[in-house]
């Protein structure tokens, strides 16, 4: 029996938990101990935090694993290719993650290669600004966390010293991005890569609070863009995925188009997107198990990506009453759409700050996108 490490044990790593078991390999989880669901799923449990890596990859010397992974999660994709580097399994080098999870480094990266991103500054404090003429809007962002946290974007320079220490405080290196805003309808992109060769499986539109903080408040694939567009854009992150060196495994590429058919990069992570774009939308919609997929990338079997199907999948998240409502009314008019949900007593006096405090979602499908849409979130202004 093949064994197969997973770094993390929750709810995110569940589907990963869950598929390798169906697929008859022996799953060893590590992660702090907490209580989530992949402690009591897992074949075995390690209680060691998903940062001590040296401890980890000792333990994983002893048990001999076959393959080591993870999903959604860029904290984890750090320990995952140490790990598999040291000990000579399937998976990106140290160098492809540092400039897969730290965004200064990517923007970096983008610059040197031509890719087409937003130009942004590293701060420490607001000092490094000093005599900087900085063109609103901007974006600050922290350099190395995901899930809408410690983003703000500001039209001027009000809030600016607090928004950076926000950025700063949410991240792990305590530095912050100011880059500047791009405009357009945001979209994220799911590929799969097996030695170097990018395999596209769905692009997701993404609905969001607008600003200042840019939460997810629901994704819907297929994206409806012309097949024009959509060519130009497999182009594009297919190049930003060479640039980055992402030879092995998923990724998940954020991107905006504007009215006049730009396309800009936003942030390539080398791991499967969350909310589960990755881990349901893909094969709801297309028929492709993203998720059997990466578990073969970490075992170093070609992975299996041949397209079954053709329909529309969406996840609407619940952030209030209004999405309760449009739950109930999905439940009502056509529970054939509904696939599952996970819903949390909503605290009214408690606002939803980033995407970790959300209360839950429910998942959809149906033969075309046009009959999701009623049931998805109303459309923030793009700028």
């Amino acid at each position: 029996m093949k064994k197969l490490a997973i770094i993390g044990a929750s709810y995110l790593q569940e589907p990963l938990i869950q598929k390798a078991k169906s697929m008859g390999i022996e799953t060893h989880v590590f992660a702090w101990a907490a209580g989530d669901v992949g402690e009591k799923s897992a074949d075995y449990f390690y209680p060691i935090s998903i940062v001590e890596r040296e401890e980890i990859l000792t333990q994983c010397r002893k048990i001999g694993i076959d393959g080591i992974c993870s999903i959604a999660s860029d904290l984890a994709m750090l320990t995952v290719n140490y790990v598999a580097e040291r000990m000579g399994l399937t998976g990106n080098t140290m160098k492809c993650t540092e400039k897969s999870t730290n965004k200064h480094a990517m923007r970096k990266c983008f610059e040197q290669y031509g890719d087409p991103s937003p130009k942004s500054r590293l701060v420490t404090s607001i000092k490094d600004l000093q005599n900087v003429k900085l063109q609103y809007p901007v974006i600050v962002k922290p350099t190395d966390r995901s899930g809408s946290r410690g983003i703000t974007k500001l039209l001027d320079e009000n809030g600016l010293e607090a928004a950076i220490e926000q950025a700063k405080n949410q991240g792990f290196e305590k530095k912050a991005l100011v880059e500047e805003f791009a405009g357009g309808q945001e979209y994220s992109v799911e590929c799969i890569s097996w030695q170097g060769e990018h395999h596209f499986l769905a692009m997701t539109k993404k609905y969001t609070t607008g600003a200042p903080h840019f939460i997810e408040t629901g994704h819907i694939e297929p994206a409806p863009i012309s097949s024009q567009q959509l060519e130009q854009v497999k182009k594009i992150v297919f190049h930003a995925l060479d640039s980055l060196e992402i030879k092995y495994g998923a990724s998940h590429t954020e991107l905006k188009i504007d009215d006049k058919g730009t396309v800009r990069l936003i942030e390539i992570g080398g791991r499967m997107g969350g909310d589960c774009i990755g881990s349901d939308l893909v094969q709801l919609s297309t028929g492709v198990d993203f998720v059997k997929a990466v578990i073969q990338c970490a075992l170093d079997e070609k992975p299996e990506i041949l397209k079954q199907s053709s329909k529309a999948a969406g996840i609407r998240i619940i952030f209030d009453q209004t999405d309760i409502c449009a739950y109930q009314r999905l439940k009502t008019e056509h529970q054939e759409w509904m696939i599952r949900e996970d819903i949390k007593p909503i605290a009214e006096d408690k606002l939803v700050t980033d995407s970790s405090n959300r209360y839950g979602y429910f998942l959809m499908c149906s033969e075309q996108a046009e009959q999701l849409l009623p049931y998805m979130p109303v459309e923030t202004l793009r700028d």
